[in-house]
């Protein structure tokens, strides 16, 4: 099945890592898939993905010195493929996996995604396990050179017909379960900075053979690329090979990150069509920082999180909440069921940079159905005039289109 079929508009979703880190549970990610299937289902959020380390037996043990930690003990079957943790996830014991997970999730008319790490685990190396289908050992297919700078649980997978059948059977292992999303991390930009290097592409061979063994295995599953930056030269290669692509670092709740983000969103402007999309980064709005992490609601003013929630629309990124979802309030709620803004998402949308200063970004884009909208944004700390007399009151607040922008604030205004 061609990937845009199963990705027509920019997912939209959940992902554990922005609130749980390291720490999910089963009854979390239980929890969080009822709210968002009661709540949010009906304004086209659908996937709901378990990030980082669901493998790991007590991964947060040495937390006051690794974030990961280095050769821990990593649930594994006989042939070199993770496993959720069976304490953290009692419905995987068995040899189920994730399959229950994603089955409850299903129940709930939602999609299961995962996060993997690129590469084969260094234990599975050192225990000499076999590969699915080959009569070779991990040691043989794994790179020793290659260690992810951040993560150390993985090598690197050698460029081999053994590899590949290594990525085929991980991924014939999650269309079994039932899963719909694989976030697949150390693989955008392995040097994770901005400026390219010889470094920043070790995954390039790794992401063709994850798309070869997706389209393999008979199950539609999005591909979601990390971290970014992401590599201007190797745009083709992405859209080639992945569903979404991280134009960034990490997102987090901080001005400076959502005001380098109009930089970032310049240079991928134009990229996006069906099953193709530069991503943003997670949304980090609502109460976040949980798990060992110090739990807050976000550092980003109201007049900020409208302007995140705008432009992630109007450039056309995927849509994915970090929020711990059963403490919503009211106002992040509003802003994740704003349908006029939601409509904006489809990539056949004709999007245009109408003016961009270190004071004022204004877009322009054109909706299928021949509607304009003019979304205007204040980058600076003073209020600002703008003056719109053709537009429609804001879509965000009803306010006339002429008149003051806060600061760091925005107004989306439809042209009549």
């Amino acid at each position: 099945m061609e990937k845009d079929l199963f990705a027509p508009r920019p997912p939209m979703g959940w992902n554990s890592y922005d609130y749980y880190d390291t720490s999910v549970t089963e009854a979390d990610v239980r929890r969080n898939a009822a709210y968002m299937a009661a709540n949010l289902r009906a304004f086209g959020w659908e996937y709901v993905v378990v990030d980082i380390q669901w493998y790991a037996r007590r991964p947060n043990a040495k937390r006051d010195r690794y974030q990961y930690i280095p050769f821990g003990d990593l649930s594994m079957d006989g042939f070199s493929r993770l496993l959720p943790d069976p304490e953290r996830f009692p419905s995987s014991r068995g040899g189920a996996g994730f399959a229950p997970l994603a089955e409850y999730v299903h129940s709930l008319g939602l999609k299961f995604g995962i996060h993997i790490m690129r590469g084969i685990p260094r234990a599975a190396a050192q225990n000499h396990a076999p590969v699915p289908g080959t009569d070779v050992t991990a040691d043989e297919i794994a790179d020793p050179a290659d260690v992810c700078r951040w993560n150390p649980d993985m090598y690197g997978v050698r460029d081999c017909e053994a590899g590949q059948a290594y990525y085929d059977s991980l991924l014939e292992l999650y269309a079994g379960w039932g899963v719909d999303f694989i976030k697949c991390d150390d693989i955008c930009n392995t040097a994770n900075q901005g400026e390219p290097t010889e470094r920043s592409r070790a995954g390039r061979h790794e992401m063709r053979m994850l798309r070869r063994a997706i389209d393999r295995c008979g199950r539609p599953i999005v591909l979601s690329l990390s971290p970014g930056p992401a590599l201007l030269d190797m745009a083709e290669e992405y859209a080639r090979d992945a569903n979404m692509w991280r134009v960034t670092d990490d997102m987090w709740d901080r001005w400076d990150h959502v005001r380098n983000m109009f930089d970032r969103c310049r240079l991928w402007q134009g990229r996006t069509a069906p099953g193709r999309y530069p991503d943003c980064d997670m949304l980090p709005l609502g109460v976040i920082g949980g798990g060992f992490m110090d739990e807050r609601t976000t550092r980003l003013t109201p007049d900020e999180q409208r302007t995140l929630m705008t432009l992630w629309c109007v450039f056309g990124s995927p849509l994915m909440l970090g929020a711990e979802m059963t403490k919503m309030d009211d106002f992040t709620l509003s802003l994740l069921t704003n349908e006029e803004v939601l409509s904006l998402l489809p990539p056949e949308n004709v999007r245009g940079e109408y003016e961009h200063t270190r004071e004022r970004i204004i877009w322009q884009l054109e909706t299928p159905d021949g509607r304009w909208y003019l979304a205007v944004f204040n980058l600076t700390e003073e209020p600002r005039r703008i003056s719109c007399p053709a537009g429609s009151p804001d879509v965000w607040t009803g306010l006339p289109p002429t008149g003051v922008l806060p600061p760091h604030g925005c107004a989306l205004l439809r042209i009549e």
